[in-house]
């Protein structure tokens, strides 16, 4: 247990920030979740609405730097790689 009085606000600040990153993080954790629960459905509309808010949370939490910008980058990235290719499956026409 911290015994100065700096100590003792730094775990309290420190308590805080935590609290606040985990539900943040819990959020980006369920849009891609829910992203992911589209596409295994193939419901391209829902997905590319899904898409868009996780877009958003995850940039917002990159520019507030509770996960890494290149992190987050990376990841709508790579969601928006699977509705396009779910889209291009989709246009192909069947054999």
């Amino acid at each position: 247990m911290p015994h100065t009085a700096s100590a003792k606000k730094r775990l309290r600040q420190n308590v805080k920030r935590h609290l606040r990153n985990k539900a943040a993080k819990s959020k980006l954790a369920t849009k891609r979740r829910g992203f992911a629960a589209l596409v295994a459905a193939g419901d391209i509309e829902g997905a590319a609405k899904a898409l868009r808010e996780a877009q958003k949370t995850f940039d917002q939490a990159g520019s507030k730097r509770t996960v890494h910008k290149k992190n987050a980058s990376r990841k709508v990235s790579r969601m928006a790689k699977q509705l396009a290719a779910m889209k291009a499956a989709k246009a192909a026409p069947a054999k």
